[in-house]
């Protein structure tokens, strides 16, 4: 069978992503030729494929003679010779520059001078391989996410020197296959890990300054962000020292501290504990692969609440109130007898008048929350005349299920988790954070869209392509520029903006393309 002009696949190095790949080149009825450095790793090559294709057929994905079958197109062998007949070759080796150098000098070799030589890299530059062989131009990247048979998306890498007919050719082949290609310059990183690895180095960096603790920040991204699961559980399950090669690897190239590897990151790999494979990395996995669970939050009777303010956030509280059977009052006179006071104004200004006027009428003890921060809570705190009952909420979607607590420096000392105790009984899930811009949520994606917006005002990818890799490569539920559309590029803005008032990071400052589509009041696509 040929798909995209291949009949004849080779595939070098059989681990987990060399074995997927090998997988659903033969799922797509191509002969396969499977390659490993000795008979010790060849046998774990074959075992990986044999493991993978034997789930699907007790999943009822796949029937035992379709496996025989799958298993049947795969000749496995340690002689790159058995790879000249071969009209593509990708490589699937660990993420070494110079170890991938090695592996395409041999290739150069023993290949056709009229075969495709394809690197499987996640991070590394396409080009710097390239230069090393007699055939640069036929050199590409195409870059399979794991699991490759699960995963849709395939960044398929050109440099300058790849002729632009090897390009559609192994474009076509991912087609043909049933994957999506994804067609891009050569960039450490590329779109997915570039935009990807940013934000979970972040998240990393959040937790190592003590802004909030691990399972907060994991329990935001999710119930906040929706995405599929938290940072660190996600980088347990790359491998923390997958995590920090790519970083090195896109920093080298960036220069730019978002991707200078955390050093909380790599104490974690030099003590050897890289995530699930070990055991431990963020959390801590039984035998069976499982973290530690979580506590459960507080039940207990809804709490009688006072919602200051009028506008779109004070009617969203005042819903979410009465869904949970809570008692809502929004009267001076009826603030006396509430145990949690939620400021929802719209202008800071008056925000300021209505919570001091709270403060007075609210009785000892009574939590008061402050959601409209131009500045920081504290600013407000102090200006209440009781800032030991005051804490900053945030609400990343007012009709979700993710409340944000920021206590400051001046926050009582139980105050925040009697809040979160009184969040809870409204339904919400509460996390806890120090009193910074964005708290949790907003300071991690926020960023991350900004990256997006970036790469799309270079040029590097249009917005299909972006958020193809990271719906598609990343399973997140909708694309960076979707993200932005949905939140608005103005809103993008100004927390950005806030961002980087507060931390002077360059990073941060708003991208040109943002800015502009916030100006025009346009959305970026």
């Amino acid at each position: 069978m040929t798909v995209g002009a291949f009949s004849r696949i080779g595939v070098v190095g059989l681990g987990t992503m060399g074995a997927g790949i090998a997988e659903v080149l033969a799922r797509g009825g191509l002969a396969v030729v499977g390659i490993e450095v000795d008979e010790d790793a060849l046998e774990r090559g074959r075992g990986n494929l044999e493991s993978s294709t034997g789930r699907a057929v007790k999943r009822g994905r796949l029937t035992e003679d379709a496996q025989r079958e799958i298993l049947g197109r795969v000749a496995f062998s340690t002689d790159f010779a058995d790879l000249g007949d071969c009209d593509l070759v990708i490589e699937a080796v660990p993420e070494r520059l110079e170890l991938k150098r090695k592996v395409f000098a041999e290739l150069d070799r023993v290949c056709r001078e009229d075969a495709v030589l394809a690197t499987n890299t996640s991070s590394l530059s396409v080009t710097r391989i390239a230069v090393t062989t007699g055939r640069p131009a036929k050199i590409v990247g195409v870059h399979f996410f794991n699991p490759a048979p699960v995963m849709k998306l395939v960044e398929v890498i050109a440099t300058v020197l790849t002729e632009p007919e090897a390009v559609t050719r192994v474009a076509a082949l991912v087609e043909g296959l049933g994957k999506t290609p994804v067609t891009i310059g050569d960039r450490a990183g590329f779109v997915a890990n570039r935009l990807l690895f940013g934000y979970l180095n972040q998240a990393a960096g959040m937790l190592e300054s003590g802004h909030a603790t691990r399972d907060d920040i994991d329990t935001a991204m999710k119930v906040g962000a929706g995405l599929p699961m938290g940072p660190f559980t996600l980088m347990d399950l790359i491998g923390l020292d997958t995590c920090v090669e790519v970083l090195d690897a896109i920093y080298a190239e960036s220069r730019d501290r978002r991707h200078a590897a955390s050093p909380a990151l790599r104490e974690l790999v030099t003590a050897g504990m890289l995530g699930r494979k070990t055991g431990r990395g963020f959390y801590s996995y039984d035998r069976s692969g499982a973290a530690e669970e979580a506590a459960a939050p507080e039940e207990g009777a809804p709490p009688a609440v006072g919602v200051v303010g009028v506008g779109p956030l004070a009617d969203a509280l005042a819903a979410l109130c009465d869904r949970a059977g809570a008692r809502v009052r929004d009267s001076a006179a009826d603030l006396a007898g509430c145990d949690l006071v939620i400021e929802a104004a719209e202008d800071p200004g008056a925000a300021r008048a209505l919570l001091s006027a709270a403060a007075q009428a609210a009785k000892p003890g009574a939590v008061l929350a402050v959601t409209s921060v131009a500045g920081s809570v504290i600013e407000q705190a102090m200006a209440t005349g009781r800032p030991a009952d005051v804490v900053g909420l945030h609400l990343p979607d007012p009709a979700g299920a993710l409340a944000e607590i920021a206590a400051t420096v001046a926050t009582g000392p139980d105050v925040a988790d009697r809040a979160a105790a009184l969040l809870g009984r409204l339904g919400l899930t509460a996390v806890r954070c120090r009193d910074r811009a964005g708290f949790i949520v907003d300071a991690l994606r926020f960023p991350y869209l900004n990256d997006a917006a970036a790469m799309l005002g270079a040029g590097y990818a249009d917005a299909d392509s972006i958020d193809a890799a990271m719906t598609l490569g990343c399973g997140y539920p909708t694309g960076p520029i979707a993200d932005l559309d949905r939140l608005g590029p103005a809103r993008a803005v100004a927390v950005l903006r806030a961002l980087h008032a507060e931390t002077r990071e360059p990073s941060l400052s708003p991208a040109p393309l943002l800015i502009e589509h916030a100006t025009a009041g346009e959305p970026l696509r």
